[in-house]
């Protein structure tokens, strides 16, 4: 594997399980792969587990790491091509990409969707031009469009908690005060679909996710309707993809409870953090015994240094 960016770069899931258990019960047999390899994790946003997870993955795989912070401590970058610069930002991303590969063997990249151009954003514009100009592999830390090493993560926590050979499970949107990117819903997409599992969207109307996503999931505008029988939830806000960006209502009725979740098969909760308390999921709900928020956030850990083992093997 040389980039990482989607779920589905996986392959066959079983595998890409079996690769994920091994990492995670030997986390320091492949420290000879990183041996005097540099990785550079650029970080274009805020992150808590992203940073620690993927810069522990590296170190336990013998790597040296290099992380670059754009909004504090480097120079204001442009990112268009044809841009007079004559403001604010003083040097070009197709300048500083090249320069970023020369100091490193392969590159982490973290870069939210702007909510300024749908197109660009579908097109992951910042991303690849990394892959293309760096000269390095380069593997998404979360991009406009998907948060793969996210959704790898959850597959896996689903994987060691399920009862059944295929479970239901339901992703639904929740209430949030500012608007999110889809990043995380459209990977999940991605990850059920590569799993198999039994799998509903629930979600408002206007909220709908992109149809290239979406596929042939099963979406329902009914929450209530979606979680009977469902044995993990998944909660998560995302803004409108048709109002691209836009925040159409903040209706608490879809904010995950006790009560919802005793419509379910005594299911299991998951969301990727950090979240709004009692906006998304309410305390008793994230604190009680079935909710998988801390194990799944250990198991970045595992699916960055399983995906970052694949890179070095490739080099």
């Amino acid at each position: 594997m040389r980039h990482f960016t989607s779920v589905k770069q996986l392959g066959n899931w079983q595998d890409a399980y079996a690769a994920a258990k091994y990492v995670k019960e030997n986390p320091f047999a492949d420290q000879a792969l990183g041996k005097n390899k540099t990785l550079l994790m650029v970080f274009f946003n805020n992150s808590l587990r992203t940073r620690l997870s993927t810069q522990k993955a590296a170190l336990n795989l013998g790597m040296n790491v290099i992380v670059l912070d754009i909004a504090h401590g480097a120079w204001k970058l442009e990112t268009e091509r044809g841009v007079v610069m004559d403001g604010d930002k003083s040097e070009h991303l197709l300048e500083a990409i090249p320069v970023m590969g020369c100091y490193c063997d392969a590159i982490g990249v973290r870069s939210f969707a702007r909510f300024e151009s749908k197109e660009d954003d579908y097109n992951e514009v910042i991303l690849n031009q990394f892959i293309q100009y760096s000269g390095r592999p380069v593997f998404s830390m979360e991009a406009a469009t998907r948060h793969p090493l996210q959704t790898y993560a959850d597959l896996i926590t689903i994987e060691e908690h399920k009862k059944k050979a295929r479970p239901k499970v339901v992703m639904t949107w929740a209430p949030h005060p500012k608007a999110l990117p889809q990043a995380v819903p459209n990977s999940f997409i991605e990850g059920m679909e590569l799993a198999g599992y039994d799998f509903v969207i629930a979600n408002p109307e206007g909220y709908d996710l992109a149809p290239e996503f979406v596929g042939n999931a099963r979406v329902t505008h009914d929450q209530d309707e979606a979680l009977p029988g469902a044995d993990f939830v998944y909660a998560k806000n995302w803004a409108s993809y048709d109002a691209y960006g836009q925040v159409l209502n903040q209706d608490r009725n879809w904010t995950v409870t006790t009560e919802k979740m005793a419509l379910t098969d005594n299911a299991y909760f998951l969301h990727c953090l950090p979240v709004r308390r009692n906006m998304i999921v309410t305390d008793d709900v994230i604190e009680s015994p079935q909710s998988l928020v801390i194990p799944e956030a250990a198991n970045r850990v595992v699916s960055a240094q399983t995906i970052l083992k694949q890179i070095l093997q490739s080099l």
